[in-house]
């Protein structure tokens, strides 16, 4: 099971660092919820636990708000020991002139895309629930002792899908200048080639500007056929001399003769007793 917990974590940050740029060293943002969760259960050090759980060669860095701080400051006497804790982390900045939620100011600093690439901690459903429909934002959790990534949800892996095929397609305004330049002469040297040889037609451009794929570069190995070899017909034996030797010139098979058994005296004494 922990090997398997390990590989559904690889595959989720390698998810992020694909589609959406995420690079290491890796920034967490962590709220009062799960600062609070890594003291109680003594997650400690919080960032080689973090280190191990993103299976990353580098230290995250972690980072909080100053409206983590202040709302863990209200909360008083019992989680004073989290708001030591959270003031040791790095603070980021938040446009906010007055202290507000840690939700919203964490839905701030996320923003539409996660410009910063922050992984989310926090426990806190409600804010996790919200981050689940912003692409790009990967959510890190505890339960109980242990930590865990959130798989990408449905809205980030369409919007992920989505993406590539924007980056493979051409925009409306660059097809419109291929056509325009195809119609003029004005290639480049590289597409049109020395002498006429590797000139493309406008067809092939319209083509690929419409996003129809050509034929592949590379032929794929098919199921090849038996070997030859083995295919080929059994030769006949040839008769032996031996079996040859009972013909006549004639063509007529020899009669074979009989031949009678031998018996010994003293067989033939029992048989006389025996009669």
């Amino acid at each position: 099971m922990r090997l398997k917990k390990r590989s559904k974590h690889r595959k989720a940050v390698k998810f992020y660092a694909t589609c959406f740029g995420f690079r290491e060293p890796y920034k967490v943002l962590v709220d009062g919820t799960f600062v609070h969760h890594l003291l109680t259960h003594r997650l400690l050090p919080a960032d080689d636990a973090l280190r191990g759980l993103l299976s990353a060669s580098r230290t995250p860095a972690l980072f909080t708000s100053k409206c983590v701080l202040a709302e863990l400051r209200r909360l008083g006497k019992t989680h004073a020991e989290s708001f030591d804790a959270a003031q040791m982390l790095n603070v980021t900045k938040c446009e906010h002139d007055k202290v507000v939620s840690a939700v919203n100011c964490f839905i701030s600093l996320i923003g539409d895309k996660n410009p910063e690439h922050f992984f989310v901690a926090t426990q806190d459903a409600d804010l996790r629930e919200k981050l689940r429909e912003i692409p790009g934002v990967p959510v890190i959790y505890g339960l109980k002792n242990s930590l865990f990534i959130e798989q990408p949800s449905v809205q980030q892996r369409k919007f992920a899908q989505l993406d590539e095929e924007k980056r493979l397609n051409m925009d409306v305004s660059e097809y419109k200048k291929l056509l325009k330049a195809a119609s003029e002469g004005k290639l480049n040297a590289s597409e049109q080639g020395c002498g006429g040889e590797h000139e493309r037609p406008i067809n092939s451009l319209v083509k690929n500007a419409l996003g129809v794929a050509g034929k592949s570069k590379f032929k794929r190995n098919r199921s090849k056929g038996p070997n030859p070899l083995s295919c080929k017909k059994k030769k006949p034996k040839p008769q032996s001399a031996t079996l040859n030797q009972g013909a006549t010139p004639d063509g007529e098979a020899k009669r074979k003769r009989v031949r009678k058994r031998k018996r010994d005296k003293k067989d033939n004494k029992q048989a006389e007793t025996v009669s």
